[in-house]
């Protein structure tokens, strides 16, 4: 078992929040967070809120995992 860092993407928000990607695992955290800052860049900003969908405003971060690494796709 190794910890790793798994990208968690949401899609939406409040109710209509949904998980759209929840099975990508890094071994590094600075290579978890570009990813997470990439897909979320389109939408991530909300400086032009009202422009925005709320269905189609991204989230996207890292949270720490335990995971084996035989079983688990690791990059």
């Amino acid at each position: 078992m190794i910890h790793v860092f798994l990208l968690l993407v949401y899609l939406g928000t409040g109710d209509s929040r949904q998980l759209v990607s929840g099975d990508m695992y890094f071994r590094s955290v600075d290579d978890c967070n570009y990813f997470a800052g990439r897909l979320a860049k389109k939408y991530g900003n909300y400086s032009h809120l009202s422009y925005v969908d709320p269905r189609d405003r991204t989230t996207a971060y890292c949270v720490p995992k335990l995971v084996n690494p035989q079983n688990t796709k690791v990059y």
